[in-house]
């Protein structure tokens, strides 16, 4: 006799949804050249953010402020809402295992694309709820698929990420506001907009906090490089936020990432420096895409997927090869999207090497 998992635990498999660099470094007993795959910045946080951890180090003896007062004011005041409209958390993957808790039981039908982030979907497997996919269309999330499948599964939760991963594409503020409005009032949607900072103007709609059924979701891990440090913030309507403080951690966060996401909020002029870096890289995978005789998807993220011209297995081959020669990346799985590789902007000797290497990946799988 032991204690017994109730059965929807017991039926999951023990996973995670991606194998990390460091899984991988263990495995082949060495480091790689150029983390290139989990869409981090390597340019780093900005010098008054590592000023900030560094002088506040001495203080991580105390628990965060559970209330995160001081990230929620400053959160708000740079997004035009109240305070009530934030609410933060250990990352949007938090956030999104959140809000599935709030809205999904066992059996209850989930909308999103076949293919999108896979992390919302391990917390919806994880609270019993029924996946409903539709494909992407043209290597774009399809809005008016999605709002089809919303109303015929009569779903109360609807995924959608703009900019996209694993894809990079985007679509405009207006075609996000006619979806939204599209959408039944009484369900809910989840906007990820984790490169919202890497978007081209006119991406991303006004924020409309007085909405109950939408909430936005946005990070520190991306454009302003605290991946390590896990903070994320969702935005919405006061009394939708309000429902996290029910179930939420609310010692979750740690002092230092609370200092950390603060410093790195004031520092818009270093965010801005990045951003260009993150545009010149884009640009210089785009080229060396074309050198190969390949073809780079737009994108509108701190990565640009490639697409390797054959099929899933072909770009599995590339990856692997890639990998084999010390450069980590990764690829979308889903049909026709497994075509790609996905590749991280990152550091110039990053990018040489890739450069170099990339060639000799796709000469040893042809």
């Amino acid at each position: 006799m032991e204690p017994q998992l109730i059965p929807l635990i017991d039926s999951l498999p023990s996973t995670v949804p991606f194998v990390g660099p460091e899984a991988l470094e263990r495995k082949r007993n060495r480091l790689f050249r150029a983390r290139l795959g989990a869409n981090e910045s390597g340019f780093g946080p900005a010098p008054s953010v590592i000023a900030a951890i560094r002088n506040h180090a001495g203080e991580a003896w105390k628990y965060a402020d559970p209330e995160n007062f001081e990230l929620k004011q400053a959160l708000a005041a740079h997004l035009g809402v109240a305070p009530a409209n934030v609410v933060v958390g250990e990352g949007i993957d938090t956030l999104l295992g959140l809000s599935v808790r709030q809205y999904v039981r066992e059996g209850t039908p989930v909308v999103t694309s076949l293919g999108a982030y896979p992390t919302f979907n391990f917390h919806v497997a994880g609270f019993g709820g029924r996946l409903v996919t539709v494909p992407y269309r043209n290597d774009r999330e399809d809005l008016q698929a999605l709002l089809d499948a919303v109303k015929r599964e009569q779903a109360p939760l609807v995924y959608f990420s703009n900019p996209d991963n694993p894809m990079g594409t985007w679509w405009a503020a207006a075609e996000i506001e006619h979806f939204v409005d599209a959408l039944p009032k009484n369900t809910m949607l989840i906007l990820d907009e984790a490169y919202g900072e890497t978007a081209p103007a006119g991406a991303l709609p006004p924020i409309d906090a007085s909405r109950p059924n939408v909430l936005r979701m946005r990070t520190f891990s991306k454009a302003y490089g605290l991946a390590g440090m896990r903070c994320g913030y969702a935005i919405g309507a006061e009394k939708q936020i309000l429902a996290f403080d029910k179930i939420r951690n609310h010692f979750g966060m740690n002092k230092l990432t609370q200092i950390a996401a603060l410093a790195a909020l004031e520092d818009q002029d270093y965010l801005k420096t990045v951003v260009a870096w993150i545009i010149a890289g884009r640009e210089r995978i785009v080229q060396i895409a074309a050198k190969n005789g390949l073809k780079a998807i737009p994108s509108a993220t701190n990565f640009v997927t490639i697409d390797c011209g054959r099929d899933g297995p072909f770009a599995l081959a590339v990856l692997n090869a890639l990998v084999d020669r010390d450069v980590f990346v990764r690829k979308p799985m889903a049909p026709v999207l497994d075509r790609c590789i996905r590749v991280s902007v990152g550091l110039d000797e990053e990018l040489d090497y890739f450069e170099q290497q990339f060639p000799q990946a796709l000469e040893a799988v042809k």
